[in-house]
């Protein structure tokens, strides 16, 4: 396949489409912007929703409702923009709904500098907010990785019904290197039947019930409720024979 010489945060962006993200939302913070940059202008192409919130906390609960429908939906922020959203990230954990979140981190405590930095590691690996679960999280160390894991962590995430995160810093989202980029995902990938039918066990269960009440003959099933009220009643039916 062609490579394609690309940023960091562009290539994240663009790995997340490509990997069937639909929704976006998030709010500006160096040096993460080019992310919410690319992808104001590539969902519309695709059919995609993007929202720039008010803030970290309104953005993290767009993704939260966006997650709920079963769409494939995203956020990304740096380090404090994080610290904002994680009672938003506990919550998806708590409700199991599927979601991505790219940190790219930057240093200093509070609002910190621009300056890149991994100081965010304790953050990333013990869970996000007040705890009480567990997330995968990829690191990459190069575009190519970042790449890869961006277009793996969806699935990752539908499979655990989960928030997975990508753990990047200043340096790796701002760098260039040629990448391959991964195909698009089929239309199944992206709509919402396919979605909730592929990690919802109750509709699942749902469909197995309707599809046995359909195979039962009505004979059969009114004969069942006869015999259900009559053991109520204490009396003997005389059989439909």
């Amino acid at each position: 396949m062609a490579r394609k010489f690309m940023k960091g945060t562009e290539a994240i962006a663009e790995a997340a489409v490509r990997s069937g993200c639909r929704f976006f939302a998030g709010y500006p913070i160096t040096p993460q912007n080019e992310i919410p940059e690319y992808l104001a202008r590539r969902l519309p192409e695709v059919g995609g929703a993007f929202v720039q919130g008010e803030s970290e906390v309104a953005s993290i609960n767009m993704v939260y409702g966006s997650a709920g429908t079963g769409t494939r939906a995203m956020t990304s922020s740096s380090s404090c923009g994080i610290s904002l959203m994680s009672e938003g990230i506990s919550f998806c954990a708590s409700a199991r709904l599927p979601m991505v979140y790219v940190n790219v981190q930057r240093g200093g405590p509070a609002i910190g500098t621009i300056q890149p930095a991994q100081q965010d590691y304790t953050q990333a690996t013990k869970a996000s907010g007040n705890g009480g679960f567990q997330m995968m999280v990829f690191s990459p160390a190069t575009v190519q990785e970042a790449v890869d894991m961006t277009y793996a962590a969806f699935d990752y995430a539908q499979r655990d019904r989960n928030p997975v995160l990508i753990l990047t810093d200043g340096v790796m989202g701002t760098i260039m290197e040629p990448v391959v980029l991964p195909e698009m995902r089929p239309p199944w990938a992206t709509t919402r039947r396919r979605s909730r039918a592929a990690w919802s066990p109750r509709a699942a269960g749902r469909r197995r019930i309707r599809s046995k009440a359909a195979a039962t003959p009505r004979s059969s099933t009114r004969a069942g409720r006869r015999t259900c009220r009559s053991r109520r009643s204490g009396l003997t039916m005389p059989s439909s024979s």
